[in-house]
This record gives C-alpha cells, structure tokens and sequence, in this order.
C-alpha cells in the first residue's frame, strides 16, 4: 500500500562528536547539541526526534527522558520519544512515570519505544543477569502495556516485586503511544503485535525488503489477537549533504570507526571497507545516504516495500561535527521530505 501520509523523524545516540579542532566534545556539550539538533528538526517540520538510552563512553545520553524534557520547552509540534529504552533493565513502573511525566510538559508529544537493548551495559549495571535477557523484557512489557490503561493495576511476576492494585502517576491527558523496538526476530514481532503496539524495525544492515516477512508476519499477527491496525516503521542509519561524495566521504569513516569497534567486542569476522559501504548507501542497503535526492528516493522504495507509517533517519554517526548534523537535520526537512512525499504521491496517482 502506498502511503502519502508518511512521518519522516529523526534518531540519535547522543554520539560523540568532535569540535573544530578534531578532538572530541564533552559529554555535556554534546547533550546540548542534541537539544539544538531537535529544535531545528522542529522548525523544518520534522514529525519526531528519537534519543537512544545507552551507558558506554561513545555515546553521552543515558537518561533520554531527561534530555527530551529539555527540548520538550523549546519545541512547538515534533513528537518527542526515545529509540530505544531498555526497559529490560529499568523497571516499568518508574518508565512509565517519565513518559506520562514527559508527555505533560510537552503536551501530549510523548512516545516511548521500547526494546532489549542492542547493548549489554546496563544489565550488569543495575545488577542483571544476562540469561534472564528474554524473561526480563517478556515479563516487563507486560507490566508496561497494564500500566498503560492508567487503571489500578494487580500483577505478580518473577523479575520485581508483585503490584496489589498500584495506581501509578501521574495520568495521562490522552493515554501514552508506545512501540516495540525490534531488530528482526519473528518471536519479537509477534509478541509486539500480542500487545498491539507499534513495531520499529531497526534495519542496519543488508537489504530492507528482508523485513517484508516480518511486516506481513505482523498484520497477520495484530488480526489474530483481535487487534486493529498498528503503526509500522524503520530506523536506519544515514546522512545527508549537498552531493552523494560528500556525504559519503563524510560518514564513511565514521562507519568503518564504529563497526571496526563493536566488532572487536563481539567477535566478528571481517572488517568494514569501502566497498561494503557503497553496497550499504546503494539501493539494496540500510545506509541512507548522500544528495537529497538520493536520500529521498530510497526512503520512498523502503516506504512502498514495507508499507511504512514511519521513517526514522539516525542522523548523528560517530564523530561527525554538529554543523555537519545540523545541515543534515535542515537538508531532511527542506528537500528529503517533501520529496518524498511528493514521490509517493505520483504512485498515488498512477495507481
């Protein structure tokens, strides 16, 4: 189904960048650089801004709810949530209680997308164990989605202590919106589509028409348990400039450094070179990047391939400068999408 309603946002790890002298921005400056990175994201009209929780040195948010109250007072209309919070590790009760607090002062904007985390440094952190990974966010999504009716609520698991007719707040206004962040297990998608949430679908890596699967996988899934329709997008990684080559010769780099990184912790084999780059930003990848044009044009494929509501771009990339970002952020605004939409409309039309 073609979709000219499509909302096109924005995600960021709070990563690192580098100042203009090439050594690398403090913690605190660069969290103030996000809240200049969503106020532009609002002025061009973007539809969200996403910030990932994570707790390692390369990226400097870890309390994402607190860094999205701050732009929640300097922002009119972007929807404001995180991408994701590792609810596996924090207790649903205390998430709920920010989300419902964030979605007050920002006036209804709050959304909070949930997953395991791609990374394990919260667990030890706040005293996990790593073989309850799937148990603790199987039980903890459960307790969030009660929460969600804002009605008293009775439970008993086997990760936190029971709740005997606990009213949590504050209360919401409308209700919250809560997704699933999923990276492509079936089991993840059919247990998000159980509790009728939407489904984010983090694709980076490969061709994103794998995910068509897992997307039909989905709807069969929210009919099954009685559902109605529920949202369904991606988060990919990417970054705009004025031509393909700079955009290229600005993020790749940065690819090679993370990729080259992460893989040393978990073991991968091989490296990350340019030529697996250029099969990444071509047509059949999850790199969004280059001209506007370009960018708009892939974004509209993985829109029509997947039947998207949303597509969230993860503009920030390793050490890449804030004026980089920042053009970036204009670039998405001004030209990607409205581009994109003016895509899907041609489809609309031909259909």
């Amino acid at each position: 189904m073609v979709r000219m309603d499509i909302e096109l946002g924005l995600d960021t790890f709070g990563d690192v960048t580098r100042g203009p002298d090439g050594t690398p921005l403090s913690d605190a400056a660069t969290i103030r650089n996000v809240v200049e990175q969503a106020t532009l994201a609002d002025e061009v009209g973007l539809s969200f801004f996403g910030i990932g929780e994570h707790h390692r040195r390369e990226f400097a948010v870890s309390s994402p709810e607190i860094v999205l109250a701050a732009i929640a007072s300097v922002t009119e209309r972007i929807r404001l949530g995180t991408a994701v919070t590792v609810l596996s590790s924090d207790d649903p009760v205390r998430v709920y209680e920010r989300f419902a607090t964030l979605d007050a002062v920002s006036r209804g904007r709050a959304e909070a997308i949930l997953g395991r985390g791609s990374f394990i440094e919260s667990f030890p952190l706040f005293g996990y164990d790593l073989r309850d990974y799937e148990a603790l966010f199987e039980e903890k999504l459960d307790l969030f989605v009660r929460l969600m009716t804002e009605s008293p609520v009775t439970w008993t698991g086997t990760m936190r202590a029971p709740l005997d007719d606990a009213d949590v707040f504050p209360k919401t206004e409308r209700g919250l919106t809560a997704w699933v962040g999923v990276g492509g297990s079936p089991e993840s998608v059919v247990r998000t589509a159980r509790h009728g949430l939407g489904l984010m679908l983090a694709i980076i890596g490969g061709s994103p028409v794998r995910f068509r699967p897992l997307v039909d996988l989905y709807h069969r899934s929210l009919t099954s348990f009685g559902h109605g329709s529920a949202p369904v997008g991606v988060h990919s990684p990417g970054h705009i400039a004025e031509t393909d080559e700079e955009a290229w010769d600005a993020l790749f780099p940065e690819m090679q450094a993370m990729h080259e990184k992460i893989g040393r912790e978990r073991g991968w084999a091989g490296g990350y070179n340019r030529l697996t780059f250029q099969n990444e930003v071509g047509p059949q990848g999850s790199v969004y990047a280059g001209s506007p044009e370009r960018v708009a044009r892939k974004i509209a494929d993985t829109v029509r391939t997947l039947g998207l509501t949303r597509f969230d771009l993860k503009f920030a990339n390793g050490g890449l400068e804030h004026d980089r970002l920042m053009r970036s952020i204009e670039l998405y605004g001004t030209r990607v999408a409205p581009r994109v939409r003016e895509l899907l409309a041609e489809d609309a039309g031909a259909a």
